[in-house]
């Protein structure tokens, strides 16, 4: 959610246990259609909101990572509430310093929308997503 004031946004699992307490905008918001982003949200797509490591104020609660790798030979780590199971975000090799918040985790339906969607040429067939940079990579 985003007190809308000074810009303070929190991000939480589903049951609460694991908050993520932002400042400032996101660098970016993205969409991933990547296989594995389709199994750890049992949806079509993930869409994260990118931060930079400065604007994290604070991560309260119980958490449990999981690591694995990528199609670039690069780890992507997943943080999520152990009792709830909720992914409520990311860090990569790739970007050590930034964090990649799961956008749903603001329950905040007046969040940026993504402006760049990954691994299109993995989206189901009925998936649109329009009013974004598609990159399909192979």
């Amino acid at each position: 959610m985003d007190d809308g004031q000074d810009g303070i946004r929190v991000a939480a699992c589903a049951c609460g246990g694991l908050r993520v307490t932002l400042a400032g905008p996101p660098l970016g918001v993205y969409a991933c259609c990547c296989l594995e982003c389709q199994r750890a949200t049992g949806s079509a797509f993930a869409v994260r909101a990118r931060f930079a490591g400065t604007a994290v104020v604070s991560i309260e609660g119980e958490r449990r990572l999981w690591r694995r790798g990528s199609e670039a030979g690069r780890w992507l780590e997943h943080c999520f509430c152990p009792a709830c199971g909720g992914l409520v975000f990311m860090r990569s090799e790739a970007a050590p310093d930034v964090l990649a918040v799961s956008v749903g985790c603001f329950a905040d339906p007046g969040f940026d929308a993504p402006a760049t969607a990954y691994w299109t040429s993995r989206k189901p067939g009925w998936c649109v997503l329009s009013g974004v940079r598609e990159v399909a990579r192979q």
